[in-house]
C-alpha cells in the first residue's frame, strides 16, 4: 500500500489562476441564472394576473428589479475577484493556491446565494403579485416579506467578499 501524495495526483499541474477565473465566471454566470429564473416565475405570474386585474402591472415590476439585482451582486464580485487576478509569469506557491481557492469559492458561494434568492424573489414576486390581483391591500405586506428574500443575495454578496478579501496572488518572476 502506497501513500499517494498531492504532487503525484497531478493536483499542482493545474493553476491557481485557473481556479479564480472559473469563481468569476461561476459568479457572474450562476448569479445571472438566478435573477432570469426569479424573473421568469415573477413574469409568468404577473402577465396571467394582468388580464383580471390591469391596475397589478407597474405596481408589481418591482418584484422584477428585485431579481434583477441579484445579477448585479454577482457581477460586482466578479469585477472584485477579475481585481485580484493576476497574470502567470512564475511557479505557483501556497499562497497562489490559497488565493485561486479563495475566490473560486467566493464565486461559488455567491454565484448559487444569489440563485437562491432570485429564485425565492421570483416564488415571493408571483405571490404578490397574484395576492395583489385578488385583493389590492395585501401588496404592501408581501412586499416585505420579498424585501426579506432579496437580503439572501446581500448575504451572499457579502460573505463572498469576506472570502475574497484576503487573497492575492504572488508577486514574484522567476
Amino acid at each position: 500500500m502506497s501513500i499517494i501524495t498531492l504532487g503525484e495526483t497531478g493536483f499542482f499541474d493545474i493553476e491557481p489562476q485557473f481556479f479564480s477565473a472559473i469563481g468569476m465566471g461561476c459568479s457572474i454566470g450562476i448569479s445571472v441564472l438566478g435573477a432570469a429564473w426569479g424573473i421568469f416565475i415573477t413574469g409568468s405570474s404577473l402577465v396571467g394576473a394582468s388580464v383580471r386585474a390591469p391596475h397589478i402591472r407597474t405596481k408589481n415590476l418591482i418584484s422584477v428589479i428585485f431579481a434583477e439585482a441579484t445579477a448585479i451582486y454577482g457581477l460586482v464580485l466578479g469585477i472584485i475577484i477579475q481585481q485580484k487576478y493576476t497574470e502567470h509569469k512564475h511557479i505557483a506557491q501556497g499562497i497562489d493556491y490559497y488565493s485561486g481557492y479563495a475566490l473560486f469559492w467566493a464565486g461559488i458561494i455567491t454565484g448559487f446565494g444569489n440563485m437562491s434568492c432570485g429564485v425565492s424573489v421570483g416564488v415571493v414576486g408571483s405571490s404578490c403579485a397574484l395576492a395583489d390581483a385578488a385583493h389590492r391591500s395585501l401588496f404592501v405586506k408581501i412586499l416585505v416579506i420579498e424585501i426579506f428574500a432579496s437580503a439572501l443575495g446581500i448575504f451572499a454578496i457579502i460573505v463572498g467578499i469576506l472570502v475574497a478579501n484576503n487573497a492575492s496572488f504572488s508577486k514574484f518572476d522567476y
